[in-house]
């Protein structure tokens, strides 16, 4: 019978967070340009439910954002990689907002994003309905 030798727990616990940091930088982030700065517009929303990402929210109470489809990689986007912590930074007349990407806009192209109406409080007037703004993707 052969003994197991046992890794002692600063191995196992180096190993683990090494693992840990392949499976957060790896491929599951692969189709995202963090840090890509991008112009397009943004428009706002005050859905209330499940969102995409499967989790309730209200966006006339939250600050989060909606991105157009084709970010989304997963066909079950409550597994997406953008449910997973990802924001997008949103920049508009030189304020500087950083929302949670929990939604999906269903009828935003690549560069339009949704605002929920606290995060586009931050930006402009909602009677402004619409601003050109330049956004990226951040972790976190």
């Amino acid at each position: 019978m052969h003994a197991l030798k046992r890794l002692g727990p600063p191995v196992g616990v180096a190993l683990g967070a090494a693992a840990l940091a392949v499976l957060t930088a790896g491929p599951a982030f692969a189709g995202i340009p963090f840090g890509q700065p991008m112009s397009g517009r943004a428009t706002w929303y005050d859905d209330a439910g499940y969102s995409a990402c499967g989790t309730p929210i209200d966006a006339s109470t939250q600050p989060i954002v909606a991105v157009g489809p084709s970010w989304w990689t997963s066909a079950n986007p409550n597994n997406d990689p953008l449910c997973g912590g990802v924001s997008v930074k949103v920049t508009y007349n030189g304020t500087t907002i950083t929302v949670p990407i929990r939604d999906k806009c269903f009828s935003c192209d690549a560069g339009h994003i949704d605002l929920s109406v606290p995060a586009f409080r931050q930006l402009a007037d909602l009677g402004v309905g619409t601003i050109n703004v330049t956004w990226q993707f951040v972790q976190g």
